[in-house]
């Protein structure tokens, strides 16, 4: 009788589910990471807050990114003008990257000192500036709103006049801080702080400072040199 043949000792194949739940340690050893798919982006809301001034054209998306915490719609946002149906937008591209310049600026700044806000008013057009102040549609207005050089800014819970003077101690540059119908009385939000700076190649900022308070002989409203509050 021969003698009997012994079968070669079976080798089990792990199963593609084995394998699959092998790799990922495999992979960790060599210390190898899955790369996230990049986020699609959004057409509606481009990010030009690093884009040069020059890069800036009329028609973009109103969410466009201008700075970082700042979209472009906030520049010419206006209730007044959307009570009264009043086409706010920039007229023109100088306007636009002028608003631009301030947002970075100004309004940046700001924002990294006191975190969130959205500024009272920035780019006013012509036709808003008129029915503001009540004027006859032949008048021109020299407000640096109409350039897109000026903000009204407020910051919750903190004075106007604190706000208007950490500005002229903080910011790179300005052509005028104006505390503007600030009254204690009235509580630290009564009023509002108006900076303005010039664009590039407009000549120097003259880094004015003022207030607009009543005139205590008079009662009018006045313009006067320095922060301060009214009396």
């Amino acid at each position: 009788m021969s003698p009997r043949k012994h079968k070669a000792p079976t080798v089990a194949t792990p199963s593609a589910q084995a394998q699959a739940s092998v790799a990922p340690k495999a992979l960790r050893r060599r210390g190898t990471r899955a790369v996230p798919a990049a986020a699609p982006r959004d057409a509606t809301a481009p990010d030009m807050s690093q884009a040069a001034l020059e890069q800036f054209t009329l028609g973009l998306p109103p969410r466009t990114l201008v700075a970082p915490n700042f979209r472009l719609y906030e520049l010419t946002r206006s209730d007044l003008a959307d009570r009264l149906g009043i086409d706010n937008g920039f007229e023109t591209v100088a306007q636009l990257r002028v608003a631009v310049h301030l947002a970075r600026n100004v309004l940046q700044p700001v924002r990294n000192a006191f975190g969130p806000f959205t500024p009272n008013s920035v780019f006013r057009s012509q036709n808003l500036e008129r029915a503001l102040k009540k004027k006859p549609s032949t008048w021109l207005s020299t407000s640096q709103h109409a350039t897109g050089e000026a903000c009204d800014i407020e910051i919750v819970g903190m004075a106007t006049l604190e706000l208007a003077a950490w500005a002229r101690d903080h910011l790179a540059d300005f052509d005028q801080i104006i505390c503007e119908c600030y009254d204690p009385a009235k509580g630290p939000n009564s009023g509002w702080v108006h900076i303005s700076l010039k664009p590039p190649g407009s000549g120097a900022n003259r880094k004015q400072c003022l207030s607009y308070v009543r005139d205590t002989s008079s009662g009018r409203l006045v313009y006067v040199h320095g922060l301060t509050a009214m009396t």
